[in-house]
């Protein structure tokens, strides 16, 4: 079996294959997928409280150390069929013939695609990255967004954005008890119903301008930073003409991970499975894994008997 994606979803089915005596081969571009911007998880079982960065170093350590499991660092390009096997080809242009593949490609960060997104990216856009909270220390934000992603962003920029402007097309959305605490901070003010129009400035954004969704009403927001967490894009272009997605593009998969395609499973972020959270991606990639070694022994048995 060969793992496609480095995330909490992939990690877990690869250290699980190792544990059920698979011969897997894991394939990601990195190790952690987006569960490193994750900044506080909170109730992962085993932990009340840990960050994205310090849960995928224990998801390494497993998978690098207590349950080796043969891996390639490279992004896999395509997956070509061939009976009932396929051809999984890596950018690399490295090809590798496997029984069963389980797709964990996770989700990419959505844009806004608004004026000056493009134009003032690093240079006063960002994407939620932790790295990123330096470059507007006592300065004045904005976050777009109304998830639990954008009010964990508002959390870590309440102690060095001198203010922070909260902007959501509607009633915020994530977890109550985010809710509760941002709600409370004294240098932060919620815009609910508002969409974000355009970002300006000459060197650098110096300007948000958002728009009353009810109303027309319009407000520039001076700010010297925009954190843009409006949610995520499912990965699953690679198999796009391979299995069957839902209207959001995700991985349609049955209780058991597999997908329309015989041989191919799917889990985690860039399935249809509902509720897309780290616990979540990794339950899921540890049932594939189980699933995936079912049907390789239901496989190794029909060709035995022919």
């Amino acid at each position: 079996m060969i793992i496609i994606g480095g995330g909490p979803a992939g990690l877990t089915a690869a250290t699980f294959a190792a544990t059920l005596k698979m011969k897997a081969f894991l394939i990601a571009r990195d190790l952690g997928g987006q569960a490193v911007d994750s900044t506080k998880i909170e109730n992962y079982m085993g932990f009340d409280f840990i960050t994205g960065p310090e849960l995928v170093s224990r998801f390494q350590n497993q998978l690098l150390h207590s349950h080796f499991v043969d891996h390639l660092m490279d992004e896999v390009t395509r997956i070509i069929p061939e009976k009932d096997a396929f051809h999984v080809v890596t950018r690399g242009e490295d090809t590798f013939l496997t029984n069963a593949v389980l797709v964990t490609t996770g989700m990419t960060r959505k844009k806004l695609y608004i004026p000056g997104e493009e134009e003032f990216q690093r240079r006063g856009v960002f994407y939620g990255n932790i790295p990123d909270f330096s470059f507007v220390e006592g300065e004045e934000v904005a976050v777009i967004g109304g998830g639990n992603s954008a009010l964990q962003i508002v959390e870590n920029l309440r102690t060095l954005a001198r203010r922070i402007h909260l902007v959501s097309t509607s009633k915020l959305k994530a977890d109550p008890a985010i809710i509760e605490r941002v709600k409370v901070f004294p240098n932060l003010t919620v815009y609910e119903g508002y969409r974000t129009l355009q970002f300006a400035g000459e060197n650098s954004l110096t300007t948000v301008e958002i728009e009353k969704m009810s109303g027309g009403k319009r407000l520039c927001l001076s700010v010297q930073g925009v954190f843009v967490a409006i949610g995520h894009e499912p990965n699953s272009a690679l198999v796009a003409d391979l299995v069957a997605l839902n209207e959001k593009e995700e991985i349609v998969i049955r209780p058991d991970c597999a997908t329309s395609r015989p041989g191919i499973f799917a889990a985690g972020d860039v399935t249809d499975a509902f509720g897309k959270r780290i616990i979540i991606a990794s339950g899921e990639g540890a049932k594939a894994a189980l699933a995936a070694k079912a049907y390789l022994l239901k496989k190794a048995g029909a060709e035995a008997i022919r």
